[in-house]
């Protein structure tokens, strides 16, 4: 029989071994559906159009080349892909800031209504629909006719009221804005679902304390709210910019990328299924990926903060 000391090394292999045996599963879904396409979409952006031979082999002679990174060159460097990398750092300013002071302002102030579970549900509910579904919708509100009758409702109002039509989507000095305020439209719902929670978090004594003491509703509101949620904050505006970052359906269905509006997911998925460049389309979508990584690991960081903290 084996005694206690010849049995521990055993149960330390089995140990070792058998939580590897949990996650084995999981861990070859993710290398399957993860980690092999993104090693394949790094190797495509080394490659021409046909994906077979070197990018190099399509740099033009006496024009800039980057050699085996020629896809990266015109990624960074192309007067569409600048444009694009424009209007995405114009979305995550006013779309990201748009929807977490929208979802913050909206989750306190339902708080103090009487309906307060129907105000959110009402708030919420463009979350439910798609973002194709959400493209559509506001491509009839944005509708531009040029005849008496305006089938979209904005140009109906604006009419209406003695003024003249609006082309909202194919103006460039407003287009970008109108299809950001589609995407605010829809998230702030999220982004007060998770502020509100984190509001009701705040213990009511130090708010009562407060009040007693002469503070304002306004210094409660930043003195005390916004640094207890801060952290949600933090992690709700990360989650927002990832989110951004990766905007396509919004401007696919409204605009194309025409008139001013590409955005880098929209201009990925063009050189691949419209010029069928992958490489180019594969290039793309490294410098995205590389775009969010930082955000996603400064969110992960965030989240174990706060289960620390808890």
């Amino acid at each position: 029989m084996a005694t206690s000391d010849e049995r521990v090394p055993k149960i330390m292999k089995q140990g070792r071994v058998v939580p590897w045996l949990y996650v084995a599963p999981a861990l070859l879904i993710m290398t399957a559906i993860i980690m092999y396409p993104a090693i394949n979409t790094f190797l495509l952006s080394f490659k021409n159009a046909d994906g077979t031979l070197s990018a190099a082999s399509a740099c033009v002679p006496g024009e800039p080349c980057w050699g085996i990174f020629e896809n990266f060159r015109y990624a960074l460097t192309a007067p569409i892909m600048q444009s694009a990398f424009r209007n995405n750092l114009l979305w995550v300013i006013l779309m990201v800031g748009g929807t977490v002071s929208m979802g913050l302002l909206i989750a306190v102030l339902a708080e103090r209504v009487r309906y307060e579970a129907l105000a959110k549900a009402i708030i919420f509910m463009p979350m439910a629909i798609s973002f194709v579904g959400a493209g559509i919708i506001w491509k009839f509100v944005y509708a531009y006719g040029t005849g008496r009758v305006q089938i979209g409702l904005l140009n109906a109002i604006v009419t209406s009221l003695g003024g003249d039509t609006v082309s909202w989507l194919s103006q460039p000095a407003i287009n970008n804005f109108s299809l950001i305020i589609v995407g605010v439209w829809m998230w702030t719902g999220f982004c007060m679902t998770i502020l509100s929670a984190a509001l009701k978090s705040v213990p009511d004594e130090i708010l009562e304390a407060a009040r007693v003491d002469g503070a304002s509703e306004w210094r409660v509101f930043w003195k005390i709210m916004v640094p207890i949620i801060m952290p949600t904050i933090a992690v709700v505006v990360t989650t927002m910019v990832i989110n951004v970052l990766k905007v396509f359906d919004i401007v696919y269905v409204m605009t194309g990328g025409n008139y001013g509006t590409e955005v880098i997911a929209n201009r990925m998925y063009g050189e691949m299924y419209i010029s069928h460049q992958s490489g180019r389309s594969a290039a793309i979508a490294v410098i995205l990926i590389l775009l969010t990584i930082p955000f996603m690991i400064w969110n992960v960081r965030r989240l174990r903060e706060q289960e620390a903290i808890r």
